[in-house]
């Protein structure tokens, strides 16, 4: 196998500290002693780019020590956190200095502490970013998972990342067995989509060729909101994947249920990447119709299919040299056809993940079940 061909993500933990609306994982934790060992993280192979996250992964005591397997292995790492435990954050950046910290904030203050549940975690999280700031680390950002609840906060958040010099990652909500959860969904799309393009004409407007391609990337997000099929193929499990605490390798992070490809513990990478229950993943993934819109499946998508994004980048920045809004959502149909009648809001609910009935397969170990009230991971803060 040719190396750094793969972008890997690393669940280290499934415990957590946040109480998040949309996000049940703290109520399913992993169990501390089956946790990724170092001795896996070993086995991991080459990649050229690794997000390390959780559960929250500066829960984890050894995470220096995990970081500094990784590195040996990865051209890039970012951590995705909460920013709640601020000075292990900041411990680490100073061992390594080029780690990626993304912080998540749902939102400005009031709404973010509504959402994440952590009491003062809007002020905690953007104390963690300014100091971050101040000691000029070179890759800080953060991002939000887009709702009714939160839409309105996007591009004031936006502009504070913007003012600060900093990243800004969005998604929107997603049911997974990651999540552990099957009900969420956008109730009022044509808002939450009015927000996201708004900050699609933030970005196009930008002197920043990045930034014109996450205009694409929330461009997707609104066809994602509505509930239609991928603007790029998703190629997860092909070259990328995730490994979870207990050294399981996925496909992905949105599937309804926990698809294993093999466990790192028990084997080799090759043997494990190779196999044939990878391949019966990989057809999975093949014929999977959840349609998930993540920068994790759609960052390498856009590398690889590189045209497509690019031409839409193109075609809108010559938009931007005539007119102050350069990008209307109006441009995906099913917009037009929802405002228009042809399509109703239960036939787009239909569409969505959303199931109410589902019964959530939260991909514990039996362990971990056994002891989830145990370790709703109080004994971390």
């Amino acid at each position: 196998m040719a190396e750094k061909t793969l972008n890997g993500t690393v669940i280290v933990t499934y415990r957590c500290n946040a109480r998040c609306t949309m996000c049940n994982r703290y109520k399913a934790p992993s169990r501390p002693e089956e946790e990724l060992s170092i001795e896996t993280i070993k086995k991991l192979p080459k990649m050229y780019f690794t997000n390390i996250t959780g559960g929250e992964p500066f829960i984890r005591q050894d995470l220096k020590d995990i970081v500094r397997e990784l590195y040996k292995k990865s051209d890039r790492i970012v951590i995705s956190t909460n920013g709640f435990f601020t000075d292990r954050i900041i411990d680490l950046c100073e061992e390594f200095p080029n780690v990626g910290i993304r912080i998540s904030i749902e939102g400005l203050q009031q709404t973010n502490d509504k959402i994440r549940g952590l009491e003062n975690g809007y002020n905690r999280g953007y104390a963690t970013l300014k100091k971050l700031v101040e000691l000029k680390h070179p890759d800080v950002g953060f991002g939000m998972t887009v709702q009714d609840l939160n839409a309105p906060d996007l591009v004031p958040l936006y502009k504070i990342s913007d003012e600060l010099g900093m990243e800004f990652a969005t998604a929107s909500l997603h049911n997974s067995f990651y999540f552990v959860e099957a009900k969420n969904i956008i109730h009022d799309r044509p808002m939450v989509a009015k927000n996201f393009e708004d900050l699609v004409n933030e970005l196009l407007r930008s002197n920043s060729p990045k930034k014109w391609f996450r205009a694409y990337f929330n461009h997707g997000l609104i066809n994602y909101v509505y509930g239609q099929p991928r603007l790029l193929p998703c190629d997860m499990a092909f070259d990328t994947f995730f490994i979870d605490p207990y050294g399981d390798v996925m496909p992905c992070n949105g599937t309804k249920d926990k698809e294993v490809m093999g466990n790192l513990n028990e084997e080799s990478w090759d043997e494990l990447w190779n196999s044939d229950q990878a391949e019966k993943v990989r057809t999975k993934v093949r014929h999977c119709d959840r349609n998930c819109w993540m920068i994790g499946s759609v960052s390498p998508a856009m590398h690889k299919y590189i045209w497509k994004p690019g031409w839409w980048v193109l075609k809108h920045k010559v938009k931007a040299l005539f007119t102050k809004r350069p990008y209307d959502m109006h441009e995906l149909k099913v917009v037009r056809d929802y405002e228009e009648g042809r399509v109703t809001k239960e036939q787009l609910d239909a569409c969505s993940t959303c199931d109410l009935c589902a019964k959530i397969n939260d991909g514990l170990s039996e362990a971990s079940k056994a002891d989830a009230h145990v370790y709703e991971t109080h004994e971390a803060m």
